[in-house]
């Protein structure tokens, strides 16, 4: 599981012998059963995650319904809004499928970034990554239609469809179950211009 790290790391900077040994013994992975919440609302967020193994859904409740708004695989951070400030969320994450996670705390990301100091421009990138990708996002969740939203998830993410419940799907998109279905009716029937 180690090595899943190393890989995601070593995208971003080159690690020499010794620092793959310093992130190797931080001792910092554990596994989730599906269904469990690795944060739920109003708990104080004090840690920030990177999916090993499994799949995790961030998702509100608004007047007592779920409303997902994002989903969270294999090599992707999760860093929860309030991290930095210690704040209680306002939402929940919940494990979609049995997940190993890495969890991150300010103290243990702070020493680790005192051992191997060039993380810091691994994270910054990471950061200026996530920051655009959030806003694209947003703009095209206010300017695509349902089903070109539905097409663009088709498109970058086809693994949600194989790995995530419908519903789930269909509230990330911002529809009811029953519009993602003749959606993707349409869709297979090539009948979406």
């Amino acid at each position: 599981m180690d090595d899943k790290i190393i890989d995601f790391i070593s995208q971003y900077i080159t690690l020499t012998a010794k620092e793959i040994d310093i992130i190797k013994n931080q001792n910092f992975i554990k596994t989730y059963a599906k269904g469990t919440w690795v944060l739920s609302k109003e708990q104080i967020v004090d840690t920030c995650f990177f999916v090993i193994k499994g799949s995790i859904r961030k998702y509100y409740l608004v007047d007592g319904e779920e409303r997902s708004t994002d989903f969270y695989l294999e090599n992707q951070t999760i860093t929860p809004a309030g991290y930095l400030t210690k704040a209680t969320s306002e939402y929940y994450l919940e494990c979609m499928e049995d997940s190993v996670l890495a969890l991150g705390s300010e103290e243990r990301n702070t020493q680790l970034l005192e051992k191997v100091p060039k993380l810091q421009s691994m994270v910054l990138n990471m950061n200026n990554s996530l920051l655009i990708d959030s806003h694209n996002s947003l703009d095209d969740f206010k300017k695509l239609s349902p089903e070109k939203r539905y097409l663009k998830l088709l498109e970058e993410r086809p693994e949600l469809l194989q790995r995530i419940p419908l519903k789930y799907l269909a509230s990330y998109l911002g529809i009811t179950s029953v519009s993602l279905s003749r959606i993707r009716k349409r869709v297979t029937t090539n009948k979406v211009p």
